[in-house]
C-alpha cells in the first residue's frame, strides 16, 4: 500500500512536461515521433517536456489526441482525469491515384479514411501510395495526407514532396526550381537514387495537384 501511495503522490507532484514525457515513453514513442504525429516542432516539444515552455491549449489538445488521453490527463486536473476517452477523428477521401481535379468532385475515390481531428481540413485528402520513387522516405502502401493546392507556384514549394500530374500521369516528387540559361526550369526528383530526375519544359503538360503534409499510416 505504501508503494501505491508513493506513486500517487509522485504523479500528483508531476509537472506538465514530466507528465507528457512519462505518457510518451509509456507509448514507446520518441520525441521526434510524437512531435511529427502531433504536428509540432521537436525542439518545442523538448522545451515543453523540460518545463521551459508552456504549450498553448491547441498544442495540449494535439498532444492529448496523439497520446490517446483526455487533455485533462496531461494538465493533471479535471473530471475526466485518467478516464478513457475515444479519439476524435474526421474522415477524408482516400485515393489510390492522384486525382485530377478537386478531390471532392473526383470519381476515383476509393473510400474514406479517418484522421485525427487537428489534421482534418476541407481542402485535404489522403493518398495511398503505389509509387516507389520516394523510398526510403515514403514507401508503397503508405497513406499520406495531401493538401489540395492546384494553384501553387512551384517556387513556393521548393523541396517539398508534391502530388503532380505530368502529361496526365501521376507522379509523387520533390519539386525544385532552378534557373538554367536564363530560364526558370522545374525539376522533379525522387528520394530513391534509382529514380532519375524529371525536367519539366514548355512541351510538358505539368501541374501540381497537392502538397504532401504528413504520413498518416504505415504498415509494419
Amino acid at each position: 500500500m505504501a508503494r501505491i501511495d508513493e506513486v500517487i503522490r509522485r504523479r500528483a507532484d508531476e509537472t506538465l512536461g514530466s507528465r507528457i514525457r512519462r505518457i510518451r515513453q509509456g507509448h514507446r514513442l520518441t520525441q521526434s515521433e510524437l512531435a511529427e504525429r502531433a504536428g509540432i516542432n521537436q525542439g518545442y516539444l523538448s522545451a515543453i517536456e523540460r518545463d521551459q515552455r508552456h504549450p498553448r491549449r491547441k498544442t495540449i489538445e494535439a498532444l492529448a489526441i496523439t497520446l490517446d488521453v483526455p487533455s485533462a490527463v496531461l494538465v493533471g486536473a479535471g473530471s475526466d482525469h485518467d478516464a478513457p476517452q475515444p479519439l476524435e477523428t474526421g474522415e477524408l477521401p482516400l485515393f489510390g491515384s492522384i486525382p485530377a481535379g478537386k478531390p471532392s468532385q473526383s470519381q476515383e475515390q476509393l473510400e474514406m479514411f479517418p484522421v485525427l481531428r487537428h489534421l482534418w481540413a476541407a481542402d485535404r485528402y489522403c493518398l495511398r501510395l503505389n509509387f516507389d520513387s520516394m523510398e526510403p522516405t515514403l514507401k508503397p502502401d503508405d497513406i499520406v495526407l495531401v493538401q489540395y493546392r492546384p494553384d501553387v507556384d512551384p517556387v513556393h514549394v521548393q523541396g517539398r514532396i508534391c502530388a503532380c500530374l505530368v502529361d496526365g500521369n501521376p507522379a509523387l516528387k520533390r519539386v525544385s526550381v532552378e534557373v538554367r540559361s536564363g530560364r526558370r526550369t522545374i525539376i522533379l526528383r525522387g528520394d530513391n537514387p534509382a529514380a532519375p530526375p524529371m525536367i519539366v519544359d514548355n512541351e510538358v503538360d505539368f501541374s501540381i495537384q497537392g502538397i504532401v503534409v504528413k504520413l498518416v499510416s504505415r504498415e509494419l
